[in-house]
């Protein structure tokens, strides 16, 4: 091979060198660019720093299903649940992944990110599919955070994708979206990501949604009101008798705050929702969502009847008939053992991972 040769190939590499520093350095400049034009906000209704626990879906699928909660700080207060760590404190949020019931997606930052960088794009990290995702962080001091604050910086973040719920398993595609918006983060903020492998994923919800679905039960009565009574009124008669607004329906609370039934209209509406009467009511004992109780739905029918007489109402099951004579006993009975059962499997009636998987 000639001396021209030798020289034209080393000038063809130089220039593939050249070329490739070239669209290295301006795709960085293009993303720096991207980053700029996103407001930072240090109140995002996710994770900002004002952010507050509310309340998730009820009935059923995620669009509907809401948790037991009465709302906002009051909640926490009455739950005992920790109150998020403030921005800059040396304390670690209390708040973790569940690995029973979640798995992790980790992201690891190159450089320290601050958080009104990040912000902007948490709104994406909420849910995939119909499972929702909680987004945690550590600190470039180390410091462990269940909320993203725009006054800090972040070392790394993790994404805690649910594994089943009522809407059944994590599927594929749901773990793969959820992977998806891992990578697109890493490309934005120049990180890499690390999580498990998606078979194992899938075959952990599959166990865990087979779990599940053997202890789900709900247990529910209906009042019969007749004639159609404004919504106004009965809403009035039934906060008076001990009930608290929980979204569109009612709840009984225990001590701890946590629903232990509720109270829904047969139009599934709220409450103050229109002009119209309402001519039947929903009693609903939601068994793995309420705490533990010896008398879990003999107290549900002591309240159906107090409510049922101030409001001139029939009490009845879920079949339209009144309510046999010692029936509250025998179902207590049968429930006694499922609660059991959710304490064995490690999913104890009326907790948080209860909630969570059971929504």
């Amino acid at each position: 091979m000639s001396d021209l040769q030798i020289g034209l190939i080393a000038l063809g590499v130089l220039l593939i060198l050249l070329v490739l520093g070239f669209n290295w350095w301006q795709d960085r400049r293009v993303r720096r660019k991207m980053q700029t034009h996103f407001p930072a906000s240090e109140q995002d209704p996710l994770l900002g720093a004002g952010a507050v626990s509310g309340a998730a879906n009820a009935g059923g699928g995620p669009a509907s299903r809401r948790e037991p909660g009465m709302g906002g700080e009051s909640l926490r207060a009455q739950s005992g649940q920790p109150a998020p760590v403030d921005p800059g404190t040396d304390a670690d949020d209390a708040e973790e992944p569940d690995p029973a019931c979640e798995v992790v997606i980790e992201i690891n930052f190159a450089e320290p990110v601050r958080g009104a960088d990040l912000l902007p794009y948490m709104q994406s990290l909420r849910h995939v599919g119909r499972k929702p995702m909680r987004v945690f962080a550590e600190t470039d001091q180390r410091r462990h955070r269940a909320r993203v604050h725009a006054g800090e910086s972040y070392a790394s973040m993790q994404l805690a994708v649910l594994l089943a719920n009522r809407s059944g398993p994590l599927t594929a595609i749901e773990w793969s979206q959820a992977w998806a918006r891992a990578q697109d983060m890493a490309e934005r903020f120049d990180a890499t990501i690390e999580g498990p492998d998606q078979q194992a994923v899938l075959e952990q919800g599959a166990r865990l949604d087979d779990t599940c679905a053997a202890l789900d039960t709900q247990v529910g009565l209906t009042l019969l009101l007749g004639t159609a009574q404004p919504a106004a009124e009965v809403l009035a008669v039934a906060r008076d008798t001990g009930f608290v607004p929980d979204g569109n329906r009612l709840a009984w609370p225990a001590e701890n705050g946590v629903a232990r039934f509720t109270l829904a209209r047969a139009d599934g509406a709220a409450f103050d929702a229109g002009m119209g009467g309402i001519e039947r009511l929903y009693l609903l004992l939601d068994v793995p969502c309420s705490p533990a109780d010896s008398r879990a739905f003999g107290r549900m029918v002591d309240v159906g009847r107090d409510l049922a007489a101030r409001l001139r109402a029939e009490l009845v099951d879920d079949q339209g008939k009144p309510l046999a004579d010692g029936s509250e006993t025998v179902i207590d009975e049968r429930l006694q053992v499922l609660f059991g059962q959710l304490e064995q499997a490690g999913l104890p009636a009326g907790s948080e991972r209860a909630q969570r998987v059971f929504a």
